[in-house]
């Protein structure tokens, strides 16, 4: 690859990521009010909802994009613009037919799947997996073409729509309930923020469509210049079906382990250990709703790196060019652990300041910031496998995640099982499994991306350095964020307040200290900070402060 298509690659990569953590950040903005509107009650329905929606998206359509930008963008490399074009007609179709299915069964089948209360929710997610399907194939058909701008785009509008409708929705819906029954509340809360889900993504659809067409002369114009032979209709659903399949397997089996957990969290405690369905809620609530929702900001990093690198790895491949491949995965992956684990540290530092920064209902504080600080190294384990998945799909080794998934979910469903019925694990139990699952996918990732393969990774720049420094940078976001509440806490009135001062100076001043250590001890140049999202804003920020 050329020095220029490198640098495409990260810039790409870095629009994606932008754009996924400012729709993390919107995300976070609007989970607060949302929690206060619906409680802990609510989000554990709505979670529990959420997470059987999500299984059945990932078999009829979410898989779709990455799919879709994998087989076009190898059609693409040897200019078959004809072929890049059918295939991405076949794959409407076969969305289409797969998510009308999808939505069948979410919505006839939601009593099978479901416990009672978050059944109710399940149904109103049905529309949103056959709208969705398409959404996918328009993202995958552009991030083919190297552009992640209308993917972007698209992901804000998605998540303000979603913000604004699940918040509004929540709350209408609540008033109607009333104040009589908790419950009943929670409930309509929680189809209150379903609603938002679909809203967002018609409004993602209704904008790549106005970008398709818009950009459609071009892609008639490129398909004309193409005389090369044409793949017929039978052949493009062979390879849409053959390329997808695997793709769905590992997604799904990549992200069954949620559904699985809560199952399991479902059934034991409820039926075996026979605690209310409103307790088991509220606690599923606390890790979903709070936890695990803290750190998907820089999960939602690795996810953008790994859709943007998929047709580079892809298209590596196509020519037979590995060693372009790996100097690719290579970099990408140093650029993910400088920022991956400086955020998990951080996030195991000061896990009840932040916490309660967005969270500030007292009643929970204690054990969502616990949760926090347990999964905060999930952060490091979820990036590596997140963008290692990708990378063995981009080199057409399709059965290696499946596999390593599968093997992942057995081991940790298993000891979930174990440790909610002989132990009085609740929540505790959802992030020691969490950690093994993650963990485990990031080892047999690795082994499965190095076979064949070699990935000149240095491991102290990669691995160790960002380490040094971040164990630095969270012992003085410690310690800090304790002086600065001690001396503080006679001035400044009001709990929220005193906190929200304290942890956003103490964090400002981590991330100085991270960059300074990681600079002085040689982890990072220059060149290798250009890499990051919005690289040459940072670059001068700390050429300002002598820094570089």
């Amino acid at each position: 690859m050329s020095e220029d298509s490198k640098k495409n690659l990260f810039k790409q990569a870095g629009i994606l990521a932008i754009a996924g953590i400012i729709s993390r950040i919107i995300g976070f903005l609007y989970r607060s009010p949302l929690t206060g509107i619906i409680g802990d009650e609510g989000n554990g329905y709505y979670g529990f909802a959420y997470q059987a929606y999500i299984i059945i998206l990932m078999i009829s359509a979410y898989s779709i994009p990455s799919a879709i930008s994998k087989i076009i963008s190898g059609k693409l490399a040897l200019n078959e613009y004809k072929s890049a074009h059918k295939i991405f007609k076949c794959a409407l179709i076969y969305v289409a037919v797969m998510g009308g299915i999808g939505s069948l069964i979410l919505f006839f089948g939601a009593d099978m799947i479901a416990k009672r209360n978050s059944a109710i929710v399940l149904r109103f997610f049905a529309p949103t997996v056959f709208l969705f399907g398409f959404l996918g194939v328009l993202r995958g058909y552009f991030q083919a073409h190297r552009t992640m701008i209308p993917t972007s785009v698209s992901q804000l509008l998605e998540q303000i729509l979603n913000a604004i409708v699940s918040v509004s929705g929540a709350y209408i819906l609540t008033n109607i309930a009333g104040t009589g029954n908790a419950t009943k509340r929670a409930v309509y809360g929680a189809i209150g923020s379903s609603l938002g889900t679909g809203a967002g993504v018609v409004s993602a659809l209704v904008f790549m469509i106005v970008v398709y067409f818009s950009n459609k002369k071009i892609f008639s114009e490129k398909m004309e210049s193409d005389n090369g032979p044409e793949l017929s209709d039978v052949e493009a659903f062979k390879l849409i079906i053959t390329v997808v399949t695997p793709i769905i397997l590992s997604t799904c089996i990549y992200n069954l382990s949620a559904f699985l957990n809560a199952k399991f969290f479902n059934y034991v405690l409820m039926d075996i250990k026979k605690m209310d369905e409103d307790v088991v809620a509220s606690i599923y609530g606390i890790f979903t709703g709070k936890a695990i929702v803290m750190t998907s900001i820089p999960i939602a990093f690795a996810s953008a790196a790994a859709a943007a690198v998929m047709p580079e790895i892809s298209t590596a491949f196509a020519k037979g060019d590995k060693k372009d491949a790996a100097d690719t995965v290579a970099g990408v992956m140093r650029v993910m652990m400088m920022i991956s684990i400086p955020c998990a540290v951080g996030f195991f530092a000061l896990a009840r300041p932040v916490m309660m920064i967005l969270f500030p209902y007292r009643k929970s504080l204690d054990e969502a910031s616990f949760y926090l600080a347990l999964v905060a190294i999930t952060v490091v384990f979820y990036s590596i496998s997140t963008v290692t998945n990708a990378v063995l799909q981009g080199m057409g080794r399709l059965k290696a995640p499946v596999t390593n998934a599968a093997i992942a979910l057995v081991i940790q469903t298993v000891v979930l099982v174990l440790l909610l019925i002989f132990t009085d694990l609740t929540g505790e139990a959802l992030c020691i499994v969490t950690i093994i699952y993650s963990f485990l996918m990031c080892v047999f990732n690795n082994i499965s991306m190095n076979k064949g393969t070699d990935i000149p990774i240095d491991v102290k720049k990669t691995y160790v350095l960002p380490s040094i420094a971040s164990a630095v940078m969270g012992i003085v976001a410690y310690f800090l964020y304790a002086a600065l509440s001690a001396l503080l806490g006679g001035i400044i009135e009001g709990a929220y307040w005193l906190n929200l001062i304290c942890a956003g100076v103490s964090i400002l001043v981590a991330i100085f200290v991270y960059f300074a250590v990681l600079i002085k001890i040689g982890g990072a140049a220059r060149e290798d900070i250009l890499k990051f999202p919005k690289g040459r804003s940072l670059v001068k920020a700390l050429e300002k402060i002598k820094l570089l």
